[in-house]
């Protein structure tokens, strides 16, 4: 995966988080998936295996989108101020331009 996909997953991310839009951490993404307020559920690139299959599991069972990002839990820390490898989107706007900017890598 490119930098310049990294790049524009940060620069969005980052304009998620002032927005309000997020919830961090893996059990607080999971409620809000639970809850119905998450609209997709990012995981970091060094997430350990365990946690993306849970979140995989929690995603098909509440009927969310799962998105693997191209980003480290490090650069995730920079931004929002917690390294975490879970973050959750609220928004549904958001989500979509996660998901445009991830397939993106696929082209």
């Amino acid at each position: 995966m490119s930098s310049e996909i990294s790049r524009r997953i940060i620069n969005l991310l980052g304009i998620c988080i002032r927005a309000g839009k997020t919830v961090k951490g893996f059990d607080s993404s999971v409620e809000a998936a639970k809850n119905g307020t998450a609209q997709c559920l990012l995981t970091a690139s060094d997430a350990s295996p365990k946690t993306v299959k849970e979140v995989r599991f929690y995603c098909e069972k509440y009927s969310v989108k799962h998105l693997e990002a191209d980003i480290s839990k490090s650069d995730i820390g920079k931004l929002c101020g917690k390294e975490t490898a879970v973050i959750a989107v609220t928004d549904k706007g958001f989500t979509d331009g996660f998901e445009k900017i991830i397939s993106d890598i696929s082209q």
